[in-house]
């Protein structure tokens, strides 16, 4: 022991500077007066021993002697007369040991304990031999993009523009074309393009050449984490990640190899000396849901072999936290950017009007032929459009709706691809309604509600009336999927009275310049009844709905005045809209003057192909039911009563918007979607650009 020396009372108590030591960072360990002892100390922890516990009997004093790059403090105090002399030992005194820096050479560090009996003579001496390595596993807690080393907040999440937090993908789209499959199905990474869905992770480690002999490291992650997420490693230490994308696929296979899997919950990662990082590449296999929290952990410990057949035992471990990215739904109010309708055999001059307004409002059409569409045409019920985000990265995801109609195929044959994801949720074909097609999934603009903000705005479904004991209701299995994306907590309304069962029949919403930025519009059956009497009491009772329209009965105004039984029929409607005109007050925070009522009349009729009785449609085309594309507003032609050739309700209704700065198109489309029970909206779909507001820094 000629090469240790007494530190001074002063360097006794140098404090680690690398991590703050917490009980979570120290390590009991056991002196021997018997044995020299080998340990790999990890910097930044601190190695915590009972002196007491390992003194040979009757010993009454001791003396610490150490290396200079270890520091060590006992507690507690002890009142030392000189820091030369042997301390008095004491039952609960502790040592605590540190390093401020990693090892170069195996055991270059030492440490010594030795007792004295009651004449101070020796007793024994418990000789530690140290080698000090840095280890940490780390990612973007701090959501800017770049792995930080050793954030003390990676273990753990907090919302908020202030919080932390590490982001994960569900990486659902699909790299390679021409082969339908999202990528968190396959088996390997094929293409390293499929890295950026992917969220990094770093292994940092400094130290000698080597772990001494009977330690590794090794990554895991618990059962059920493992169901979420896939972890792979790259080459080597400061290997860079980049390919011209035509090496062949047994070589990514081999350069990114999977460490952990829901078969692989524990493996053995290098540990390369000197100072090397590591990059692992984490994947997301499943949204949040039920069952799903979306938060995962994945470990790194570092393990010491203390037999032959005896388990390994732990003598270190980080851990990092990731958040799954929600599926988020974009409102009206943002910028389209690709227009998606169905070809049919009767909607060629609709294709074509609608394409006027889309290259009006910059963005593409893109028209789903027959041979896709197979003859449906209600590409809104079929999906819905949203995206996932993180710091790093972001692309849209289809959410396929279980309506599978004809187009059932279209999200997944012709959208999944390279940076476009794919969702779907499976349902019992019993349990599926018309009230799971799409057209009743909406969602809000931004809004503030009793003080709590929705920067990304509330999702939007139709439900049954509360108190009915039968009814349709959107399967549970997407509903359980809405509530569990969590940052667009969902509103219900009640559309269970209409017959195809859809919110976007009686509402929509466009951006506005003033108040909140946005206008609800509510279908309003008192609206319409107020411009037939205003009409009537102007002298133009005679004008004809539905004039122009071929095989269509006309009906005067005076004669939809003078329908009692359709006037009750629309009474009871506008009950229905007027009770979810109060719930949407109510969750999005709005007063009348931000909801405009569109005159809209509805009819009842019976349907007993499904039992379910009298339920609502538009009595004509329902102009609410409209394709919003910035300031351009592509609406369904009503075919309303004419004052002095022209239409009185596309006059009311582009009194009402153009006074927003909003352009009405007015586009015929009574055969080919109104006759088939829906409008523009059902028959069309749009991919909007995602919000600039991070989903993380939502306060929750």
């Amino acid at each position: 022991m000629s090469e240790e020396v007494y530190l001074s009372s002063e360097a006794q108590h140098l404090p680690t500077k690398r991590r703050r030591v917490t009980p979570e960072y120290q390590r009991t360990l056991r002196l021997d007066t018997e044995t020299t002892q080998k340990e790999v100390y990890v910097v930044g922890t601190c190695l915590k021993a009972s002196l007491n516990r390992s003194a040979p009997p009757s010993s009454k004093f001791f003396s610490v002697k150490c290396s200079p790059s270890v520091q060590y403090s006992i507690t507690p105090t002890p009142q030392e007369t000189s820091h030369l002399s042997p301390l008095l030992l004491h039952g609960n005194q502790l040592l605590l040991i540190s390093m401020s820096q990693a090892s170069d050479d195996l055991n270059d560090s030492k440490l010594c304990v030795r007792y004295y009996g009651e004449k101070k003579q020796v007793l024994g001496n418990a000789i530690l031999h140290l080698t000090a390595v840095e280890i940490s596993l780390d990612v973007d807690a701090d959501r800017d993009g770049e792995v930080e080393k050793n954030n003390p907040n990676k273990a753990s999440w907090k919302w908020g523009p202030g919080g932390h937090g590490a982001v994960l993908l569900v990486n659902c789209d699909s790299e390679q074309t021409g082969y339908r499959q999202p990528d968190h199905e396959k088996e390997n990474i094929t293409k390293v393009s499929d890295l950026k869905d992917m969220s990094l992770m770093v292994l940092r480690t400094k130290g000698p050449a080597k772990l001494p002999e009977g330690y590794k490291l090794t990554m895991h992650i618990s059962q059920s984490d493992a169901e979420s997420v896939r972890v792979f490693r790259s080459r080597g230490p400061g290997a860079k990640d980049t390919s011209s994308g035509s090496i062949f696929y047994s070589f990514f296979v081999k350069t990114y190899p999977l460490v952990l899997s829901n078969k692989v919950l524990s493996q053995e990662v290098p540990y390369f000396g000197g100072n090397a990082e590591l990059n692992f590449h984490v994947e997301g296999l499943r949204f949040p849901d039920k069952d799903f929290s979306g938060f995962v952990s994945i470990s790194l410990s570092l393990l010491e072999r203390i037999g032959i057949e005896i388990p390994d035992t732990p003598i270190f471990t980080d851990r990092v936290m990731f958040r799954m990215s929600p599926w988020i739904m974009t409102p009206n109010t943002l910028q389209p950017m690709e227009v998606f309708i169905c070809r049919t055999d009767d909607n060629y001059t609709l294709l074509q009007e609608m394409k006027n307004v889309v290259v009006k409002s910059g963005c593409e059409l893109k028209v789903c032929p027959q041979f896709m569409n197979r003859g449906d045409r209600w590409i809104q019920d079929e999906l819905e459009f949203g995206y996932v985000d993180s710091p790093h990265h972001h692309f849209p995801v289809v959410l396929d709706s279980p309506r599978d109609g004809k187009m059932a195929d279209f999200p997944y044959e012709e959208l999944l691809g390279p940076d476009f994801g794919y969702v779907t949720r499976t349902a019992h074909k019993r349990e599926v309604t018309s009230l799971d097609s799409f057209g009743n999934l909406e969602v809000s603009p931004p809004v503030t509600v009793n003080g709590k903000h929705y920067p990304l705005g509330r999702i939007i479904i139709g439900v049954a009336f509360p108190t009915a004991e039968t009814g349709r209701n959107m399967t549970k299995v997407i509903q359980d999927f809405l509530w569990a994306q969590k940052v667009q907590e969902p509103v219900a309304l009640f559309s269970d009275w209409l017959l195809v069962g859809h919110v976007d029949e009686f509402m929509t919403f466009v951006p506005a310049p003033d108040r909140k930025g946005f206008r609800l519009l509510l279908a309003s059956p008192d609206a319409g009844y107020k411009l037939f009497k205003k009409l009537q009491n102007d002298g133009h009772g005679q004008a004809r709905l539905f004039e122009g329209v071929k095989d269509q009965t006309t009906l005067t105004v005076d004669e939809i005045l003078a329908d009692k039984g359709h006037q009750a029929e629309n009474n009871y409607v506008q009950s229905c809209i007027d009770w979810n005109r109060d719930v949407l007050k109510r969750e999005l925070g709005l007063e009348d003057a931000d909801i405009i009522d569109l005159p809209i009349l509805f009819k009842l009729v019976w349907d007993d192909s499904q039992n379910l009785g009298f339920k609502a449609l538009a009595f004509y085309p329902d102009m609410v039911n409209m394709v919003v594309l910035g300031k351009n507003l592509a609406i369904p032609k009503p075919f309303g009563p004419k004052v002095n050739g022209c239409c009185a309700l596309e006059t009311e209704v582009s009194s009402l918007l153009e006074c927003l700065g909003l352009s009405c198109t007015f586009i015929d489309n009574f055969y080919s979607y109104h006759k088939r029970l829906g409008e523009l909206h059902c028959g069309s779909n749009v991919r909007r650009k995602p919000f600039d507001f991070k989903w993380w820094n939502m306060e929750m």
